[in-house]
């Protein structure tokens, strides 16, 4: 099947207003954007279709591009903001929320390293400025290589591959895809492909427990042309990984998890009142639990913004409070007992939500792995 063309969108200034102030504006938006995305995520939920209206509600509320960099003409919004952004999204429609922070994270890194050309990413922001522009990434699971193969053919890289769950892959502006050259010295770097791009077509293969209406569905790249300018390819060995880029992503989708959480605590605690005096400790343990892993994430966001140092700490972070979470969400089905697994209620919905996140994040092996190493030869 080939790509679905993205619904039609209203022109929106969304990085041509003036920056002082811009992240303070986006961010009073927040609660009307919130109880949009909340009406509507049942049902896209159910159906598993994609949010078009969500994103574009996040896209003119200025949300899309907040961490669109001041020398772009963007609020240039840091982690701090960014995470409140996240889980207040998360609190409507996890799935919207994880889109947003994936293109999120593609801005805050152009802001801060510049990994893409500067024409492409004026192309980019020029798309922007006319409607949503969703950025999504290929990556192959730690551990494992790259689904996508390049091969340099007729002065122009060619990719072929298949990459499943591609979050917003039918409404993708951009994709950034991990591939391995097939050179006599492989090289594994990105490549800028437009999702627009002869050569790549959608596989509607999604059918997830969670965030269905993310539609992860697979990216089929065969023979698809990339031009030079479009390839991020090391020009030595590999560069260590970025702790400040990693921090990013961790807290930013750990944001989400955390927004998700607290939905399902406020429908529960909904759902309880006015019952026995029994269910107030166990709920107040749960807001206890969860107010201390937001804080947590949130006050590691603002030190990551004011010392790069502090991003060494997200894994252990992000690790804990991913962990609260789930917790969080299972512990208020318990309370809420069948009601919780009514499919006419939200709470089942964000426990499915829950489990998809955590897939999103570094496996806790790893991490709990590197932080015992880093102990012993420390």
């Amino acid at each position: 099947m080939t790509r679905t063309a993205a619904q039609p969108t209203v022109p929106t200034p969304a990085v041509a207003e003036p920056t002082d102030g811009a992240v303070d504006r986006a961010l009073a938006r927040l609660p009307r954007v919130v109880d949009l995305l909340a009406a509507r995520a049942a049902e896209h939920d159910r159906d598993g279709t994609f949010p078009y209206q969500g994103i574009e509600t996040v896209h003119e509320a200025g949300l899309l591009t907040l961490t669109v960099g001041h020398r772009h003409n963007g609020p240039g919004a840091g982690l701090a903001d960014t995470v409140r952004v996240l889980a207040r999204l998360g609190r409507g429609d996890a799935s919207v929320a994880l889109l947003t922070a994936n293109t999120l994270l593609h801005h805050a890194e152009q802001a801060r390293t510049a990994p893409w050309p500067a024409a492409l990413y004026r192309r980019l922001l020029t798309e922007s400025r006319r409607g949503p522009a969703l950025v999504g990434t290929l990556r192959a699971p730690a551990g494992r290589p790259p689904a996508v193969t390049a091969h340099w053919q007729g002065g122009a890289w060619r990719l072929s591959g298949r990459a499943a769950h591609c979050p917003g892959a039918e409404a993708l502006a951009w994709l950034v895809v991990e591939a391995r050259t097939a050179e006599g010295q492989p090289r594994t770097g990105l490549f800028l492909v437009r999702a627009d791009s002869p050569g790549l077509e959608i596989d509607p293969a999604a059918d997830q427990l969670g965030l269905r209406a993310a539609a992860g569905h697979d990216v089929l790249l065969e023979d698809a042309r990339i031009g030079t300018d479009a390839a991020l390819l090391p020009k030595g060995p590999a560069p260590a990984a970025d702790p400040v880029a990693a921090a990013w992503r961790q807290l930013a989708l750990t944001a989400v998890l955390l927004g998700t959480a607290r939905a399902a605590l406020d429908w529960s605690a909904g759902r309880l009142r006015g019952t026995a005096a029994l269910h107030r400790r166990p709920l107040g343990e749960l807001d206890a639990a969860l107010t201390g892993a937001e804080e947590l994430v949130h006050a590691l966001a603002a030190r990551t913004d004011a010392d790069p140092e502090a991003a060494n700490r997200a894994p252990a972070v992000q690790l804990l409070a991913a962990r609260t979470a789930a917790d969080t969400v299972q512990r208020a089905l318990t309370l809420t007992g069948s009601a919780g697994l009514d499919r006419r209620h939200p709470l089942e919905r964000h426990l499915r939500d829950t489990l998809s996140l955590r897939t999103q994040l570094p496996a806790e092996d790893a991490v709990l792995d590197a932080l015992g190493e880093a102990l012993l030869t420390g």
